[in-house]
């Protein structure tokens, strides 16, 4: 049985479809295609059915599965830990970032790695904190910059590298811009522009307002920070923002009982020997911690 076939099955197992599969191994469809029937040939049973676009696993291929997960995730650590016998800083590198720290944290660390370990070919993934945290269980990235979860994960080593404090705001011709001081009564009379109450931001404001049996209107839910700042600019409503992003365009408000304080920091497994790029990486993080 050739890697190159279980690499196949598990992206089109995954991506639910060949195509997409094969854009994530950055392989043509025929040649993914091509993979994938040499593996069901060999096992002499279909792997998936083909329902409509999308492609079911069948009972062999819901079993061969976690097989295929377990044999590849195997054959990687083996790989790191042979390489990290190496003082050598080469190889590819798969990590995941959120779209607020990729674009507005991690770049000068990124720029700085580039110079100082040009021989690694960086993968790099936007993908939401809940997402990586999630990916990086399932051993698909070596490390994930994103925001920290508010619960602890037994498998995964979870460091702070960026405190991110967040304020209230609203464009300055809100009507709560005019007050000089505010409760969460007066925030929960207007709409918010949020991040979904999925993600770890959401969950710590609704929090806040549970514990005051107080009810938290969102007009719009977004995971892009961007998106929601130019929505709170333009007085769709007040908005919970980090003050790195916070200019002109936006009031801060004077509410004193909604404390919001992300961490936003490097998350890695505890079972997996990071590989030598990896672990000059995760150095380079931990020295720009603030």
């Amino acid at each position: 049985m050739e890697l190159q076939w279980l690499r196949a099955f598990l992206a089109i197992a995954e991506q639910g479809s060949v195509s997409q599969g094969a854009q994530q191994l950055h392989l043509t469809q025929p040649a993914a295609s091509k993979r994938l029937a040499a593996l069901e040939q060999q096992l002499e049973s279909p792997l998936f059915d083909r329902i409509g676009r999308r492609l079911q696993l069948t009972d062999a291929g819901r079993a061969l599965l976690p097989r295929a997960r377990h044999i590849l995730n195997e054959i990687s650590d083996t790989e790191r830990e042979l390489r990290a016998l190496s003082s050598s800083v080469s190889g590819s590198l798969r990590i995941a970032t959120s779209h607020h720290v990729g674009l507005h944290h991690l770049p000068p660390v990124l720029k700085e790695f580039s110079l100082r370990y040009p021989e690694v070919a960086l993968d790099i993934d936007f993908v939401d904190s809940e997402q990586a945290y999630e990916a990086l269980m399932a051993a698909k990235y070596e490390l994930a910059v994103v925001t920290l979860a508010l619960k602890e994960y037994p498998h995964l080593s979870a460091e702070v590298i960026w405190p991110d404090p967040c304020v209230v705001v609203a464009a300055p011709d809100h009507p709560l811009a005019k007050l000089t001081e505010m409760e969460l009564t007066d925030l929960a009379n207007y709409p918010a522009i949020l991040p979904d109450m999925n993600t770890y931001t959401g969950r710590l404001i609704k929090r806040e307002f549970d514990a005051q049996g107080l009810k938290l209107s969102a007009k719009l839910a977004t995971n892009f920070l961007e998106t929601i700042k130019m929505m709170a600019c333009v007085g769709l409503g007040w908005s919970v923002l980090p003050h790195t992003l916070v200019d002109n365009s936006l009031a801060v408000l004077p509410v004193k009982k909604l404390q919001v304080l992300r961490n936003l920091g490097v998350i890695s497994h505890r079972g997996r020997t990071l590989s030598n790029p990896a672990s000059a990486l995760q150095q380079m993080l931990f020295e720009a911690a603030i």
